[in-house]
């Protein structure tokens, strides 16, 4: 009988084992960094520049003491609030790497459902139910991120939320009414989610049924800029934005003036002027959940039309982003290509050709994923 002989490692490889194996513990529970989750679906270097972004995760009123289970990045987190205050985590416990989102919130802590483990909104842990008086050691700790509560909205940077907050001035306007549809879930990379959203080219093919017209697919000639944070374009046109069965409200000589705003890398905004002073703003917060995963939420604020029933809105937009939603899905290469040699391009592309260079600046490869 053949065999194959097993190597026995020495006492001193034993131990350079174990302190390796330790190393990559404690980088596994440390404070966030700017490594991806292994099974990221980003080029690591597309997902560091990415992770320094704020996000939504998840809308306000889902937040209790009942901690939810969120993705970001490829990044599992638990959500949760502890005496008020919202708090953002890696969903794995130090100890054996359980879900946190199964546990439960007492107090300011947070409960491991596997050992009973109470982990402190520092991240440390406080409490080991097993050895109530023994020493709580450093590595019991999980990581944490920070995390905001804007525009109904609960927000979390995967790499420390340094940069800039994204800016949505309509929601806190006294006179704005606020409205918040639900999320919606998009088999699509952010990138081309956000750059159907700002295209002003396909209102009269994809959106013919809620707003647009066949009969009207001009565009006319609009400017693009680069900002700073992202882009800004002005675009002024016949096409109404009222839904089909308000387009008489509409006068027939009304110009209407579309302003986009691109905050890197996946919020934009658009504010529509309508008749009589009325002003729409929409916030188009995109999610990556994963590379060709989007969560798209969408915070609206008017000074209109306040006393309508709200679920009409509801039901219009809701329209309009399913109907977006089934093209973006289409889509082939599924990554917003970021090199200008991979599509053909035409006039009306001012916006998206803009977005595309203020991504490519921020370092992201001409293949981006994301």
């Amino acid at each position: 009988m053949s065999y194959v002989p097993i190597s026995i490692a020495t006492e001193s490889q034993y131990r350079q084992s174990q302190q390796r194996q330790q190393r990559q513990q404690r980088e596994q529970h440390s404070a966030p960094d700017d490594s991806p989750p292994r099974d990221s679906t980003f080029h690591p270097e597309d997902w560091k520049i990415l992770s320094k972004f704020w996000y939504p995760v998840a809308f306000s009123s889902d937040l209790t003491d009942k901690p939810i289970a969120v993705r970001l990045l490829d990044e599992r987190l638990v959500a949760y609030r502890a005496e008020g205050r919202v708090v953002i985590a890696k969903d794995m416990c130090a100890h054996r790497g359980v879900p946190l989102s199964l546990g439960w919130v007492e107090g300011e802590n947070i409960v491991c459902p596997y050992h009973g483990l109470r982990y402190g909104p520092d991240g440390k842990c406080r409490h080991i139910p097993s050895q109530p008086d023994g020493h709580i050691s450093e590595r019991l700790k999980i990581c944490m991120y920070p995390a905001q509560e804007r525009y109904g909205l609960i927000w979390t940077s995967l790499g420390g939320g340094h940069e800039a907050f994204p800016e949505f001035p309509a929601w806190d306007n006294p006179d704005f009414q606020q409205i918040l549809p639900p999320s919606i879930d998009i088999a699509a990379s952010a990138g081309r989610q956000v750059e159907g959203f700002i295209d002003v080219a396909h209102f009269a093919w994809i959106h013919e049924a809620t707003f647009a017209d066949r009969d009207n697919p001009f565009v006319p000639q609009y400017t693009a800029e680069r900002t700073e944070r992202g882009m800004h374009a002005e675009y002024i046109s016949t096409v109404s934005n009222f839904p089909k069965r308000m387009q008489h409200r509409a006068p027939a000589d009304y110009l209407w003036r579309r302003v986009f705003n691109i905050e890197l890398p996946f919020t934009a905004s658009l504010t529509v002027d309508f008749p009589e002073g009325g002003v729409l703003s929409i916030l188009n917060a995109a999610s990556p959940v994963s590379a060709r995963s989007t969560r798209l939420f969408v915070p609206i604020a008017r000074n209109f039309d306040k006393d309508q029933p709200l679920q009409e809105v509801y039901d219009f937009n809701r329209q309009i982003f399913e109907e977006d939603r089934a093209i973006v899905e289409t889509q082939r290469p599924d990554d917003l290509p970021l090199d200008r040699g991979v599509e053909a391009h035409i006039l009306a592309d001012r916006s998206s050709g803009a977005y595309r260079r203020a991504m490519s600046l921020l370092g992201l490869g001409s293949a981006y994923s994301g």
